[in-house]
């Protein structure tokens, strides 16, 4: 399982400077486990593969990958070095590591015509350090790399994929798309969101011998979290529990055109335990809403006068889902945003509160980039850019606490971050975010405040796709969660 602690890049250098100077272990010794740790992934995935071909880099990325091929020619596989960049600019550790590695008959070169002879390809060109875009001989590997994964002949990156940014997880330029990943001492919190998601593959941890205590005194940058990792956060009931000790959600959204996303997030509160859920929806929509779902209470309102009574009911309002942004949308947000209820922001209301900032503490926000970028008043590409920047500047402005949905969703506010695992392509098709907003809902109105509801909410949420996906990615709906989302959120139960 990967570590719950992620790291930036300047934080695991300091991991790593610490296990030199106060545990005592030789910069040598560590990148000798580091290429044995890899070596020893390599062997477990393809234990039938001969030909390597290893592509080091001039830093301590490309040690890791001198030891590994002198690791490999020690036991009788035939693998090769691609040598990319200035091997004078090596390290001492490094060159020390290729020095070995021709010792032992290693041969080397710096063209790539070698990779066209590999079983296995191995990525040692870049590690945390990168920070600029990918070119020249350096891209063209990078490129190389990528076309022998394409043709079925997998990459297994040491450390970082080459060209992924270690702190962001942004793609400089072009990076590598690697079927495994083996990382070092600290997780990279840049390994396990937005286009890391393409990049990484299977993810492996090695703390290469290091004791626990090298992390005492260097703070994790966020949390990697799974819905196992929040088990036990909702109490058993008690036996003579009844509807109403389970909160009340109201749902608001459901414009003409869209009471399909009311629905599904008002489902999602349902099957997330919510003791009473009810859907403030426009008259056009109110017959149809409940159809097949008669739990549902649904409340035809026109205006906000209709809709005060419902507030006064309701322990959390969750509104968005099918808001739209026409005139009654805007009435029904204005009704909403000043009231001291526990709050829960998507879709349309995110977008409406775009262009009337206000600053709470207790709201959860659930945007999509494009939304996000709406809300900071910038282009999307700068909130795929930096994803864990994004999320903290909308904590900061907006206050509450925010989830950044997409691939490693992250969790930030209350000054803490968290990364969600799990989550699968298929989850981008209409109504997932809805189906999100009435889970987070529904955990908040049974006890949960706003950065557990909002973590737990999006696990379970991933999670429960992950587990509606296991018959294909493609075609999954957002109503299909609902079955495991309720197996789910039982088994956090103690």
């Amino acid at each position: 399982m990967t570590p719950a602690r992620l790291y930036t890049a300047d934080a695991v250098r300091a991991l790593d400077r610490r296990a030199i100077d106060e545990v005592g272990v030789p910069g040598a010794t560590l990148m000798r486990r580091a290429g044995a740790a890899a070596w020893r992934t390599l062997r477990a995935r393809w234990p039938q593969a001969r030909r390597l071909v290893v592509v080091c880099g001039p830093g301590n990325n490309g040690g890791d990958g001198w030891v590994l091929a002198e690791l490999a020619q020690h036991d009788g596989l035939a693998p090769q070095v691609i040598e990319i960049g200035d091997v004078a600019a090596s390290g001492a550790d490094a060159a020390a590591a290729r020095a070995a590695a021709l010792a032992a008959g290693v041969p080397v070169t710096q063209g790539l015509a070698a990779l066209e002879h590999a079983e296995i390809v191995i990525d040692g060109l870049f590690g945390i350090g990168l920070t600029r875009e990918v070119a020249g001989e350096f891209r063209a590997a990078v490129d190389a790399m990528n076309a022998c994964g394409a043709a079925g002949r997998p990459v297994l990156a040491l450390d970082i994929p080459s060209g992924l940014e270690a702190d962001s997880g942004t793609v400089l330029g072009a990076a590598v798309r690697a079927a495994v990943t083996v990382t070092f001492i600290g997780m990279k919190r840049g390994l396990v969101t937005g286009a890391a998601a393409d990049h990484v593959g299977d993810l492996v941890f090695d703390d290469l011998g290091t004791p626990a205590s090298l992390h005492d005194g260097i703070a994790p940058a966020a949390w990697h979290v799974t819905a196992a990792t929040r088990a036990a956060l909702l109490p058993r009931r008690a036996r003579a529990a009844h509807k109403g000790d389970h909160g009340h959600v109201l749902i608001i959204g459901g414009a003409p055109g869209y009471a399909g996303a009311a629905r599904l997030a008002a489902e999602a509160a349902l099957r997330s335990g919510a003791g009473l859920v009810s859907a403030a929806v426009h008259p056009a929509c109110a017959a149809q809403m409940n159809l097949g779902r008669p739990e549902i209470m649904v409340h035809a309102v026109a205006t906000p006068g209709d809709l005060a009574p419902l507030l006064e009911r309701a322990a959390v309002v969750a509104i968005g889902p099918g808001l739209a942004q026409t005139e009654w949308s805007v009435a029904m947000f204005g009704a909403v945003r000043d009231r001291a209820q526990m709050l829960v922001l998507d879709a349309d209301a995110l977008n409406l509160l775009a262009h009337d900032t206000q600053t709470r503490d207790d709201w959860v926000l659930t945007p999509h980039p494009g939304e996000a970028a709406r809300l900071l008043g910038c282009p999307t590409r700068e909130i795929v850019r930096d994803r864990y920047a994004a999320a903290a500047a909308l904590a900061r402005r907006y206050g509450g606490v925010v989830v950044l949905k997409g691939a490693g969703s992250i969790v930030s506010g209350r000054g803490r971050v968290e990364v969600v695992a799990g989550g699968n392509p298929g989850m981008g098709s209409g109504g997932m975010g809805d189906v999100l907003t009435g889970i987070v809902a529904a955990l908040r109105a049974q006890g949960l405040d706003a950065f557990a509801a909002a973590s737990h909410g999006a696990a379970l949420h991933a999670a429960a796709a992950d587990l509606a996906a296991r018959d294909g990615e493609r075609g999954l709906l957002a109503s299909d969660l609902f079955a495991p989302l309720r197996t789910l959120v039982n088994a956090s139960v103690p």
